[in-house]
């Protein structure tokens, strides 16, 4: 298997939940590192659940008590010592990452590291770590168990043969990679805010509804959900974060539109607070 035997990732909220997830059904065991006790429960509830909806879809590789009995959790960083790769999958803010790349690099520093970021330069992840040739991106799209991309995001110091092991990685996870240069916002992310900012604006500039701005892009251009509704999905929060994030490094053309940033503030943040641009 091209899989390390044992995978860390640090942070386990929905994305990390579900990296951890992908990494079970595919035959690994899997630590996830949370920084509570509590967050640490809430972490192993998430991934059980997203377990359980696994088997009733008939996608688990076995029985469940055998593929949860893989995951540990813990809120020691110290447990990731033994991994092979180690993904951090903490909220987008570079500050954090960096403090959290460089403690698992103190703990586990022959592991490979893996940042789910999905629009920080991987390039500042690194600059703080002994070994900056063995950080990779790989950026899982929410929610990852259905998700079937993996943008893989190469470094300026990232080691070629890291970059050969994340596809191989990518692709023992059943899942499809592209292969991108470390630049603002990456191709995806770039390109989904893009459209989702030019939604927005026509939204608020009365051209058409929510619901007809997305059915437009579903049945007009075969997109499997509106850039609205994916903004909810994604969460406006985020994607506020990345709107800003390419606006300073790209140009105002990235420029948040007023109704993205009178909803974050107003805490309508889509799926997960119950109201975005559509209610939940």
């Amino acid at each position: 298997m091209s899989l390390p035997e044992n995978v860390g990732v640090y942070g386990g909220g929905r994305m990390g939940a579900g990296i951890a997830h992908a990494f079970l059904l595919a035959g690994t065991s899997v630590t996830v590192v949370e920084v509570s006790e509590p967050a640490a429960v809430a972490a192993r509830e998430r991934v059980e659940t997203s377990l359980t909806r696994a088997r009733e879809r008939g996608k688990l590789p076995g029985p469940l008590p055998e593929v949860a009995a893989r995951l540990s959790v813990s809120t020691d960083p110290g447990v990731l010592a033994g991994c092979g790769l180690v993904v951090e999958a903490v909220p987008e803010d570079m500050e954090l990452k960096r403090r959290v790349l460089a403690s698992v690099a103190a703990v586990a520093p022959d592991a490979y590291l893996a940042t789910n970021t999905s629009s920080l330069p991987v390039h500042g992840l690194a600059s703080d770590l002994p070994a900056p040739d063995r950080l990779v991106g790989l950026h899982f799209f929410n929610p990852v168990p259905a998700s079937e991309l993996v943008e893989i995001v190469v470094g300026p110091k990232t080691a070629p043969e890291l970059v050969g092991e994340a596809q191989a990685w990518v692709e023992a996870l059943g899942k499809t990679a592209i292969t991108v240069t470390d630049s603002p916002g990456f191709a995806s992310s770039r390109l989904g805010v893009a459209l989702a900012l030019e939604a927005m604006r026509m939204l608020q500039d009365g051209v058409a509804s929510a619901e007809d701005i997305d059915t437009a892009m579903t049945l007009g251009y075969k997109h499997p959900m509106g850039p609205l509704k994916t903004t909810d999905v994604v969460g406006l929060d985020v994607r506020l974060a990345i709107a800003e994030h390419l606006a300073r490094e790209v140009g105002e053309r990235f420029a948040p539109p007023a109704v993205l940033l009178e909803k974050v503030r107003a805490g309508h943040l889509g799926r997960k607070t119950g109201q975005g641009f559509y209610s939940w």
